[in-house]
């Protein structure tokens, strides 16, 4: 495919304080294993002149440095190890193959990279502007992957699904999505390689986000609130509660079914899985190479979670060179409190969705019935986290904090009334977080490195914004008796 033209990062809006941050060019690279990396590395010309930035020419796979693997996913009838064949329905064979290699890099495609091209490299940005504002000696990098099609970090793994899906013959997708910013990229990239598309969109951002489903129509997909009557999966939904707000598991049970049910279709994820992990490496992989010709290594790395492939995208590579003895961060993920499936859940095999057609995953899990409130970050209603990450977070190698809406949000204000981005409510957690961070380095004087996880804007989400401004968002918690109930449907294993 011939790469489209490039979707430059607007330096020329950026103060020269940013300029130094920004994109950065490899002869500047100042670390031997940066000159390592850069073999791994492709070079495209930023709008900056005489610049040059790297995309990566291969995805990281943490799983080949960990010193304990993670627990196999298992058949959901017979409790026994999954067999790679058993994902044959859902997915197309070199997906497959990615999700449970122990291959340390893998390869990406020509014709992703070329895609890629649109928007990648991502901007690394130091906000000068919020630590003014905050008055801390620290320092805080934000890398922004709003700069994508589809406003997100989302089309880092939309682009390779569809175009693996394609390669294999295969005419027609289906997805979940909750805030839209996975449809809008599944929708997105299967315009590019003929695909059909079919998104399964949670009721409550449904109705909060009609901008997010027109995005997606404008793209070729059609667009179903969940649950949906579509399904069978989405019935007996409806039967037991017919105003369910919906949730990230019901969606997903409603498009596996439709999947699993239909020769000429396979399923898409967004989040979760090891190969959906492994594509968002690009975010971490150009972040390395940005911050060492900052001569720059963060003390702490902090990402929101929901599935968790924004936090591993970033983290991962950061975390290879930490177990390397390069560098030293610490790992924070921060997830909703309405939501708090790391630091309120149990490590245990569950269903990745609500109607337990999937294969369990060892995880930690609100209960895969739970149906978290409807709070402005759909993207992280999500009741279980990435297997990979909740495994790392054993092991460890992590922290995890949860955080209210309303702390987030006015946290996003600061933002945007410095950076002038406005963020999307997921990245917004991470923001507060890092503030938080800020904040504790001016009480202690000390100088860290502050980088965070930005993952798309929030631009369809202003409604969102209209009602913390107006004083009528409020915080929401996850009921203890709810939470009982659901964990107590965990399955025995």
């Amino acid at each position: 495919m011939a790469a489209a033209a490039a979707l430059r990062p607007a330096l020329s809006q950026a103060g020269p304080e940013h300029r130094a941050s920004l994109l950065c060019t490899p002869k500047h690279r100042v670390s031997a294993s940066a000159s390592r990396r850069s073999l791994r590395f492709t070079a495209r010309a930023s709008s900056n002149p005489g610049a040059q930035v790297s995309i990566p020419k291969q995805w990281y796979n943490l799983i080949a440095d960990l010193p304990v693997k993670p627990p196999p996913p298992l058949h959901p009838q017979t409790h026994q190890p999954l067999n790679p064949s058993d994902l044959s329905p859902l997915f197309p064979d070199e997906l497959i193959r990615q999700e449970v290699t122990d291959e340390r890099f893998v390869d990406i495609p020509e014709e992703v990279i070329d895609v890629y091209k649109l928007w990648r490299p991502t901007p690394l940005i130091r906000a000068r502007r919020l630590e003014k504002l905050l008055g801390t000696p620290a320092k805080i990098y934000y890398k922004y992957e709003g700069t994508s099609p589809a406003g997100s970090h989302k089309p880092n793994t939309a682009v390779p699904q569809a175009w693996y899906n394609a390669a294999a013959g295969v005419k027609n997708v289906v997805t979940e999505t909750g805030a839209g910013q996975w449809g809008s990229a599944l929708s997105f990239a299967s315009s590019l390689f003929g695909l059909n598309c079919e998104v399964w969109q949670v009721r409550a951002s449904f109705d909060q986000k009609p901008y997010r489903r027109l995005m997606m129509e404008t793209w070729g997909a059609k667009v179903h609130p969940s649950p949906s009557t579509a399904t069978e999966a989405g019935k007996r939904i409806l039967e037991a509660d017919p105003s369910s707000p919906g949730s990230l598991g019901i969606a997903i049970s409603e498009a596996v079914e439709v999947a699993a049910t239909n020769a000429d279709t396979k399923y898409c994820l967004g989040s979760v899985l090891n190969h959906v992990l492994l594509h968002q490496t690009v975010i971490g992989e150009e972040c390395l190479e940005q911050l060492a010709a900052l001569g720059e290594t963060p003390d702490v790395v902090i990402g929101c979670t929901g599935g968790g492939s924004n936090f591993g995208g970033l983290a991962f590579p950061f975390l290879r060179e930490k177990l390397r003895g390069n560098m030293s961060p610490a790992f924070r993920a921060v997830e909703p409190a309405a939501c708090p499936t790391l630091t309120k859940g149990v490590y245990a095999y569950d269903f990745g969705d609500t109607a337990g057609l999937t294969p369990l995953m060892k995880m930690h899990t609100l209960g895969h019935g739970f149906v978290p409130d409807p709070i402005h970050a759909g993207g992280l209603r999500y009741h279980g986290m990435a297997p990979l990450i909740s495994h790392v977070y054993e092991l460890g190698f992590m922290d995890a904090i949860a955080i209210q809406q309303t702390e987030c949000f006015q946290a996003a204000l600061q933002f945007a009334r410095t950076e002038g981005i406005i963020p999307a409510p997921e990245p917004t957690h991470a923001i507060a977080a890092a503030i938080r961070e800020a904040l504790e380095c001016k009480r202690t004087g000390e100088e860290k490195v502050i980088l965070m996880a930005m993952c798309g804007h929030g631009h369809f989400d202003l409604a969102a914004y209209e009602k913390y401004l107006r004083g009528d968002m409020v915080d929401l918690s996850h009921p203890a008796e709810k939470l009982e109930a659901s964990l107590a449907a965990v399955p025995k294993v």
